[in-house]
């Protein structure tokens, strides 16, 4: 006897349930995860649309992403990235559940039903699931919450595999997935801002942040190892990357690739912002005492990065970058693009620390 609380499409079987589960859980990228999920509550569940909306990191952007499942006019599944707006019905809905964690079930201006399902990790909302149908979506509440839950965990489970032991940060294996994700959101921003006023098209781009790789290195890290201990060396890698967590904001992509290499992802107006935020932690590390050994400096090389900019490219260029700042005294913030103007970098430097994939 079929569970009172599955109202499936079409009367389709439990075994379709369990097939969707399998299907969307076996993804290893969070996009097609994403893709996966609301394409199968919207195959499982009659409904209008699905949304899966993923959690800002700020009041300014309380919604960073919107993945929404339709059926066309031939009643056929679409899903595409939606660039959420700040404000306005359904954001202002959805991010009411997330902020409650309550589910929301109601009727839109327009008459359709909605339910709002909350996707709900360690107390808090990273996520929400919204349904819009016709008829009210009150039998599948049960449904959809349990959904909401596995995706929950799986996408733990994914994140957790995308970090480095040691810090937290996020490992060397997920970094060209992150950059990809990235440049896929700037390049979704910049469509909207066209889209929003297209008399002010060029304006509208510059506004778009531009995206800077920056490579850090502990200057003397071999020397810390050497004098103090491995254990020692352990520990000025873990406060680094605490301070690192500090120091940058949360939409700046932070990874450590192992040993004392570190890289991050910045959103920056331009240059001058980027080298100033990478400045600025600089000279905070330079003045930061850490335990038993003391005083410890680094050195940052940085490369701008283009929407058509391969990732092994642009660490080649900021590894450069981190290649001269060595040689010329460490402690200090390089950018390849400044280098490559005045004409420091006018021969072949071999490539550092850094492998390219």
């Amino acid at each position: 006897m079929r569970a009172p609380w599955v109202s499936l499409a079409g009367g389709m079987p439990e075994s379709r349930l369990l097939a969707s589960v399998a299907e969307f859980t076996h993804h290893r990228d969070i996009d097609a995860l994403d893709h996966s999920l609301v394409l199968s509550m919207a195959e499982l569940v009659a409904v209008k649309s699905v949304t899966l909306c993923k959690r800002g990191d700020s009041l300014a952007h309380p919604v960073e992403s919107l993945t929404v499942c339709t059926r066309n006019d031939e009643g056929r599944c679409v899903v595409e990235a939606v660039e959420p707006m700040r404000d306005g019905d359904p954001i202002d809905t959805i991010v009411c559940a997330m902020e409650t964690l309550e589910v929301i079930s109601d009727v839109t201006d327009d008459g359709r039903c909605r339910l709002v399902v909350p996707v709900i990790r360690d107390h808090a909302a990273i996520g929400a699931l919204m349904l819009e149908a016709d008829d009210t979506l009150d039998s599948v509440r049960t449904l959809v919450e349990g959904f909401a839950r596995i995706y929950s965990n799986y996408i733990a489970l994914l994140n957790e595999s995308e970090r480095d032991k040691l810090t937290g940060l996020y490992n060397r294996r997920s970094f060209e997935q992150r950059l990809q994700r990235l440049l896929k959101l700037q390049r979704q921003r910049a469509r909207a801002a066209k889209r929003q006023d297209e008399e002010r098209r060029h304006l509208a781009q510059d506004d778009v942040a531009q995206i800077y790789l920056a490579i850090l290195d502990i200057d003397h890290f071999k020397r810390i190892n050497d004098t103090w201990g491995h254990v020692y060396g352990d520990e000025v890698i873990l406060m680094l990357a605490q301070q690192m967590r500090a120091c940058f904001r949360q939409n700046d992509v932070l990874f450590r690739f192992g040993g004392e290499e570190f890289v991050m992802l910045i959103a920056s107006e331009d240059e001058g912002a980027a080298a100033g935020a990478l400045e600025r932690f600089r000279q905070h590390i330079a003045d930061w005492v850490f335990p038993q050994v003391g005083h410890v400096t680094v050195s940052i090389g940085y490369a701008r990065i283009s929407e058509n900019d391969y990732p092994e490219i642009v660490l080649d260029r900021a590894d450069k970058a981190l290649y001269y700042a060595k040689q010329n005294g460490r402690n200090s913030v390089q950018g390849f693009e400044s280098l490559t103007a005045r004409g420091e970098l006018g021969a072949p430097v071999a490539l550092g620390s850094i492998d390219l994939f």
